[in-house]
């Protein structure tokens, strides 16, 4: 059977009129009987949906489809909307979830947590142990990047072009852990970095360690952490899939005894600023050699990499249709692009919240 897969998006919350993002989600969700399915995040101008795990794509794509549309009726009855934009395409001041933990947080952090508005998408694929995982963590790690190219979908910052494709990994890059890892070696290993990392005193909690991949502290899975938020679920189900090809692939790596990659933390952290930065819209850095090559080209060859264990959970056709449709028609920071040359940050925002609930 193929392993469990299970998706977290985070969600902006715009006027249904002005598209302007307003910080409403207390409202919004006390609309409605869901608490583990639509949740609050950091600031009130968002909110978050988690799926449950699925072990079909068809499973997923399904509670993706409805969550988004629930969470879109919720905002409703509150005049407003929900868009899966990783940054705001407009200025707007964030304003915090008042919550203790995220108090304590903005306390802690100031103008980094104060400023924090983006919207991931974090991928959960099911693992049988710790040990399990972290040998996944550490084989996954060069293949990372091509997955925030796949999802960038943030080119815009209170209201300017950033030049990124993802900018939202540049300002969440500002959290005191985000980011590639070094290879921790056994779950013995993660567990005593995680400790040292807690020992600082300076994270507000385990949630706080803000890897692009770690094992959840909630549940048996490794939580790919890396992406956008995608423009609309289906993408999003093909980002869940290739995510799980991953970590079948490693997993299998590992069971095999094959060593983990050694690769440098500096070129790792390079070849994620240059998907940041690129998207699918220039050069990226081939995960094997970490050398430059066309965006095109390095997604073919994170799909061969998988492809065995796509063939496996019958994965394969979906992956290839949505791999072939981003990278001919290019991810949603290229869109993003296009709308705002013609009608600027407000008609991103309606075009967002057109194909986000779609």
């Amino acid at each position: 059977m193929a392993r469990t897969v299970g998706v977290e998006e985070e969600l902006l919350l715009v006027d249904a009129r002005s598209g302007e993002p307003r910080a409403v989600a207390d409202a919004v969700l006390d609309g409605g009987p869901w608490t583990r399915e639509l949740v609050a995040e950091l600031q009130q101008q968002q909110l978050e949906l988690n799926s449950s795990p699925c072990v079909t794509l068809d499973q997923l794509r399904g509670e993706l489809r409805a969550w988004r549309r629930r969470a879109a009726g919720l905002a409703r009855s509150e005049g407003v909307a929900v868009a899966a934009l990783g940054t705001s395409p407009v200025a707007v001041p964030p304003r915090l979830t008042p919550r203790g933990r995220y108090r304590r947080m903005a306390q802690a952090f100031g103008l980094t947590a104060q400023e924090t508005l983006t919207c991931g998408c974090h991928v959960h694929v099911g693992v049988e142990s710790d040990e399990e995982g972290v040998a996944v963590v550490d084989r996954i790690r060069p293949w990372l990047p091509p997955l925030l190219a796949l999802s960038s979908n943030s080119p815009l910052w209170q209201g300017a072009d950033t030049g990124y494709a993802s900018y939202r990994y540049q300002v969440f890059g500002r959290w005191p852990t985000a980011g590639p890892t070094r290879g921790f070696g056994s779950a013995e290993g993660y567990r005593a970095a995680v400790s040292r990392l807690l020992a600082t005193g300076i994270l507000i909690d385990q949630g706080m360690l803000y890897f692009d991949a770690r094992l959840s502290a909630k549940f048996p899975t490794v939580e790919v952490r890396v992406c956008d938020v995608c423009p609309e679920y289906q993408d999003a189900v093909v980002l869940a899939a290739l995510v799980r090809g991953l970590v079948e692939t490693a997993a299998r790596e590992w069971a095999d005894g094959r060593p983990a990659p050694d690769d440098d933390l500096a070129l790792l952290r390079l070849a994620s600023w240059r998907a940041s930065r690129s998207g699918l819209d220039g050069a990226l850095l081939d995960p094997r050699t970490f050398r430059p090559a066309g965006a095109h080209d390095v997604v073919e060859t994170l799909v061969a990499h998988v492809e065995d264990a796509l063939k496996d959970a019958g994965d394969l056709y979906t992956v290839r249709a949505g791999v072939d449709r981003l990278t001919s028609q290019g991810s949603g920071a290229r869109r993003q692009r296009e709308v705002y040359a013609r009608g600027g940050g407000s008609a991103v925002l309606r075009d967002a919240v057109r194909r986000t609930a779609a």
